[in-house]
């Protein structure tokens, strides 16, 4: 029998509810403060409303969701698609009804706060030296007395000109060669390829006369956004670059999620790579659009992703990856041509993959590995690509450690009360001030802080919609620095006699950011006691990770500290020690390594010797495997502390004044006292 009031979760936002049976898609979402874009208000008219409904078991929700809990598709969704047209799999959701449990994604394209995703191209001095080059070369025209096919007197050019032989192409080449020849009046541009699985030197693609356009495109494939950077590869300059989230969502937030997924749905890996494909491709079309290029220049391309992103987009079943011993299908760098991954470049254009590291640490750490550089350093140097699955690698020339630790979500705005994604409105710093204990803030959109004239009109736009990654890290260690909280992240309730930014809630205590005006249709941003835990929780397993590499190399203290990926490049390394999150060390040595995994990948898109250097690094990489070292369980309790139990923070000290430990009495269960050790 059908619930009367299934169950609705919409995704990316994770936020559900229950509604009755025919409630338009679109109502339920506003119901719940879901962002989704319509222009017409509900008329089938604008098209701006477009979702898709989840096929299939959904175990992290507990729910089945299925094409047939929604309405058929009505008379005016044909209209709309006749003249207009929807892409497979589409729906309107002002004209799609509830009818059974449902999981719900809304693409990029239909919210009307679109992600900010923050992963640019970093400037950084890379020494060109392309796998694919161009070569003018100018043919010898056939001649009777001398018989030979036109391709044979392409390669004797190309050997005579350029120095290259050994040369093979594909029938497409032989197809078009001729005709490209005689159009070019016996002069003609060669791209050639130099890494070709067995040796030699691979003709890619042919053009009549003198063409100069040759790009790859660099790829970083994250579990929560992708981003491409078009390069040129003559000059090794970023040409364009853009980024999506990873339409992988909708089966599941974090990387486990995607394995049960494919676990518990037969067929579900096919689902996902064609998934991450069709993303790759708008990707490639978008840069190519932005530089104002055709695809067809696009002669290479090189990708980097954690394992399962790396399985996935190879095609590869990730099963094996949720389970131990976490065995990889392949751990080994792969060359193919670019249309056996299904990317519609130039039809000879290669694509490169660097090679993962382990099970739990992939092929972007790789890329962290090659433009970071910790194997040419004198002193220890720690690089982090913080992420749901935090990537680590600690060590020196003399000796690299690597290993992987499961932080969740929650520092990207996942399984906190007011969190959100980094887009407009999104608060990202914040200030508290430790008397009055009011905040004063920014959010994305805006250079305004909160407490400055013309703050509310900068923002009448966007409004303030939540707190992302970033402003979660600011507001726990300010809360912290203000007494909010005590060393073990307790929220101190006794507060709220002096301040009505402390509210009671059941039995614990939140902290209220922002509130809305009188009749304001914002949400209430607040701190939740259990956002405090989340963030404890993430921020001491990554600690741990790195405290289990450091016991390994036998060491106490890290000369530097790179933080890498879009949230570690926008956390402020200051707030990320007073947490804990990272151990202590001269502040002046801890920075941001900005999308390190992408200045990798164009690294090795751009300097062929590149792609041998980080092979060699990476069998050389010792791996660290978490779950089987007793020791990390204790790192991680004792991490939970803000901002470590035991471990002294000298440097942090000397440059931040830090709270002295102090008692909290949360509420126990009868709403009496109790009293909390305090700890030593």
């Amino acid at each position: 029998m059908t619930d009367a009031n299934p169950l609705i979760v919409f995704t990316p936002s994770g936020k559900r509810g229950r509604f009755p049976v025919g409630t338009p898609v679109l109502q339920a979402a506003r119901a719940l403060g879901v962002d989704i874009d319509s222009v017409c208000g509900g008329r089938a008219i604008c098209g701006r409303c477009q979702v898709t409904v989840g096929e299939g078991e959904f175990a992290k929700h507990g729910i089945a969701s299925r094409a047939a809990h929604v309405s058929a598709f009505s008379d005016v969704e044909r209209r709309y698609d006749r003249i207009k047209g929807l892409a497979a799999g589409r729906r309107l959701s002002c004209q799609t009804r509830i009818t059974g449990d449902l999981v719900i994604d809304v693409p990029p394209e239909s919210q009307v706060h679109k992600q900010v995703v923050r992963k640019e191209a970093d400037t950084r001095a890379i020494e060109v030296d392309p796998a694919t080059r161009l070569c003018f070369i100018e043919v010898e025209e056939p001649d009777m007395h001398k018989p030979s096919s036109d391709l044979e007197r392409v390669y004797k050019a190309l050997k005579e000109q350029w120095g290259i032989d050994n040369l093979s192409c594909d029938l497409a080449i032989v197809t078009n060669l001729q005709k490209t020849l005689r159009k070019g009046a016996w002069k003609i541009t060669a791209a050639v390829f130099s890494r070709a699985p067995g040796g030699g030197n691979r003709l890619v693609a042919i053009w009549p006369g003198f063409h100069d356009r040759a790009f790859g495109v660099a790829i970083d494939v994250g579990s929560t956004t992708i981003a491409a950077h078009l390069t040129d590869l003559s000059t090794g300059q970023v040409a364009a670059s853009a980024g999506v989230m990873n339409p992988q969502i909708r089966f599941g937030e974090d990387l486990m999620s995607r394995v049960s997924y494919v676990m518990m749905n037969p067929g579900g890996e096919r689902e996902m790579t064609d998934a991450i494909r069709q993303a790759l491709n708008t990707l490639a079309a978008e840069v190519a659009r932005q530089a104002g290029i055709d695809t067809a220049d696009i002669l290479e391309v090189v990708l980097v992703g954690n394992p399962v992103m790396h399985h996935l987009f190879l095609g590869i079943d990730p099963t094996e990856l949720g389970g131990a011993p976490f065995a990889l299908a392949t751990g080994l760098a792969v060359t193919c041509p670019a249309r056996e991954l299904g990317l519609t470049l130039n039809p000879g254009a290669w694509a490169y993959v660097l090679p993962c590291i382990a099970g739990h640490v992939g092929a972007d750490t790789a890329g962290v590995v090659l433009s970071e550089a910790p194997h040419e350093q004198d002193e220890i140097m720690l690089a982090v690509d913080v992420g749901t699955n935090a990537e680590i690698v600690l060590g020196s020339r003399a000796r690299l450690l690597a290993c992987s630790s499961p932080t969740g979500p929650a520092f990207e705005g996942a399984q906190i009360s007011s969190g959100q994604r980094a887009a407009p409105g999104a608060i990202e710093r914040i200030r508290i001030d430790p008397v009055t204990l009011e905040p004063r803030y920014k959010v994305i959109g805006s250079d305004k802080w909160s407490d400055e004239d013309g703050f509310e009109e900068a923002i009448a736009n966007t409004g303030v919609t939540g707190i992302c990654g970033s402003g979660i890290i600011e507001a726990v260690a300010e809360m912290y620095l203000a007494g909010i909280i005590n060393q073990d992240g307790l929220i101190d309730g006794s507060l709220a006699a002096s301040s009505p930014r402390i509210e009671a809630a059941n039995r614990t205590f939140n902290y209220v950011i922002r509130s809305p005006g009188s009749g304001g249709n914002e949400p209430v941003i607040r701190i939740t006691q259990n956002d405090v835990r989340a963030i404890q929780l993430a921020k001491a397993a990554l600690y741990a990770g790195i405290r289990l590499l450091m016991d390994k190399l036998g060491i106490n203290q890290v000369g530097k500290i790179r933080l890498a990926g879009a949230f570690g490049s926008h956390i402020d390394v200051k707030y990320a020690m007073i947490l804990g999150l990272i151990p202590d060390c001269e502040l002046s040595k801890v920075q941001s390594a900005g999308n390190a995994a992408g200045t990798g990948a164009r690294i090795a898109l751009v300097n062929v010797k590149a792609r041998d250097e980080i092979e060699a690094v990476v069998r050389r990489i010792e791996k660290i495997e978490t779950a089987v070292e007793p020791m990390f369980q204790q790192h991680f309790v004792e991490a939970m502390a803000i901002p470590h139990k035991t471990a002294p923070f000298p440097h942090l000290a000397a440059a931040v004044t830090l709270p002295a430990p102090k008692d909290v009495a949360p509420a126990g269960q009868d709403g009496g006292e109790r009293r909390r050790r305090r700890r030593g």
